[in-house]
């Protein structure tokens, strides 16, 4: 079974997920099993892309290709 890539928008749109709901009073741990989500996964990405907005995430899709 082929695993699933995920798109820099998709990333950056569970991160801004994850940090709603801990805003919301959620822990933070619930938060990231809330959208489906693995501890490591959530910090790998929050390393990569985090504090990211749509404009740096098109910058760095510019330097991808």
């Amino acid at each position: 079974m082929a695993k699933k890539r995920h798109k820099p928008e998709e990333v950056v749109q569970k991160l801004r997920q994850v940090d709603v709901l801990v805003g919301q009073g959620m822990l933070r741990v619930d938060a990231v099993r809330e959208i489906r989500m693995t501890g490591q996964t959530y910090y790998c990405w929050r390393k990569t892309y985090g504090g990211m907005g749509a404009d740096q995430l098109k910058e760095l899709k510019r330097f991808q290709n």
